[in-house]
């Protein structure tokens, strides 16, 4: 802070003598009293906090800020031409970062200024008139008084400031190792001191969704202020796109529909609801869901990675789905690769509708007829395995899933 400012070389043009000073000094306990009394009263944030020792304290803050003011205009007499103004500035900026730390709004800092501004001013200017000071004196002392006390708000908004800027990046350097440890799936004891850390709530459950992220801020206005973000390219989508990973607290059960809902039309991929320590649980089936390519609904809805367990089941362990696959399938090798084609995808279709013939139908968008005929074929290839429970499982299973399923992730 410079040693000069604009009240210092103000100070200058007012004739304040030594005897004059010390009787306002005199004042100072008093006005100090008062002003602090007007500040509990009229800022509701000061309402009760300033008593005992504290109350004392500030007391004698003020008596220091309004007679290093009185010091100004003394030492603007005397050939030194330094000034205590730099200790009262530093100051107000350590009361404005202490008032950050106890949780105080720079509004209601501002608001004991104004108090302590008004009162301060009054009872000095009742000594003042007191004491004889002619009229522009006065006024001088007043307009010098107003423009000492906005230096000192100012600094005191700056500690302020800087205290919650200092506090706001920490507590963001918290999270985002909270969130990352969430994810690789720290032991719970871990967590737990992170989310302290940070000064997260420990939710019930948290649910991960996916998202693009050009889409992240307006989602990020609908979910919980508690939510968890991070970021990572995307496993498959467009090159270089990246995308949001979000971890919501206490979206399980009914309130599933709801995060459905604020996630409408978002491309978002919805994770399964897990005991908040077990987060990354929910990440890796999305990620795996992601990775399989299976493609969103068409109408906007999220995708859903509970409507598709079976797809994350079969592709668990891709060789012995491929075995299974092959074994399955062994009756119709010797066939032109285009027959065991149609025959593997109509055998596949009359599993999953349970033999209804129409429906196999409209799947494969033949006639019932061609359907017909198609079993009849395969019924001659696989002959009693059709009608076996074992064999129908294996069937079933192996030919769940289109081939070609990724590996894991």
């Amino acid at each position: 802070m410079a040693e000069t400012s604009g009240t210092t070389n103000r100070a200058a043009r007012l004739e304040l003598d030594e005897r004059v000073a010390r009787e306002l000094r005199a004042r100072l306990p008093l006005v100090a009293g008062r002003t602090v009394t007007a500040i509990t009263g009229e800022v509701p944030s000061y309402s009760g906090t300033l008593t005992g020792q504290m109350r004392d304290k500030i007391e004698n803050a003020v008596q220091i800020a309004l007679g290093t003011f009185l010091q100004l205009l003394e030492r603007s007499q005397a050939s030194d031409p330094s000034t205590p103004l730099v200790p009262a500035l530093e100051a107000a900026y350590a009361l404005g970062s202490g008032e950050a730390r106890s949780g105080r709004s720079v509004d209601a800092l501002l608001a004991a200024y104004r108090v302590g501004a008004r009162v301060s001013w009054r009872e000095l200017a009742a000594s003042a008139v007191g004491i004889g000071l002619p009229a522009a004196t006065v006024a001088e002392f007043a307009e010098l008084m107003f423009a000492y006390i906005d230096e000192l708000s100012a600094a005191s908004v700056a500690g302020h400031a800087d205290e919650l800027a200092s506090v706001g990046r920490a507590r963001r350097r918290n999270l985002e190792r909270l969130t990352q440890q969430l994810l690789v799936g720290e032991a719970e004891d871990v967590l737990i001191r992170s989310a302290q850390r940070a000064g997260w709530p420990v939710p019930q459950t948290l649910t991960v969704a996916l998202l693009p992220q050009a889409k992240l801020r307006g989602a990020l206005a609908l979910l919980d202020e508690h939510t968890l973000e991070s970021s990572e390219e995307l496993p498959a989508g467009e090159p270089g796109e990246e995308a949001a990973v979000l971890l919501i607290p206490d979206v399980h059960g009914d309130r599933r529909r709801q995060l459905a809902r604020m996630l409408h039309g978002r491309r978002a991929v919805l994770g399964p609801a897990r005991p908040w320590a077990r987060a990354c649980s929910s990440y890796r089936r999305v990620v795996r869901v992601v990775a399989l390519g299976i493609a969103g609904p068409s109408d906007g809805e999220p995708l859903d990675t509970d409507r598709h367990l079976a797809e994350v089941l079969l592709s668990a362990d891709v060789e012995a789905l491929a075995d299974l696959r092959a074994r399955v399938l062994l009756p119709l090798a010797t066939l032109p690769a285009a027959t065991a084609e149609r025959l593997t995808e109509t055998l596949r279709s009359w599993l999953l509708h349970q033999g209804r013939r129409d429906d196999v139908a409209a799947d494969l968008f033949v006639h019932p007829q061609t359907v017909r005929y198609r079993m009849g074929q395969l019924r001659q290839l696989y002959g009693e395995r059709l009608t076996d429970p074992r064999s129908l499982l294996d069937l079933t299973v192996a030919l769940a899933l289109p081939a070609g399923i990724p590996p894991p992730a």
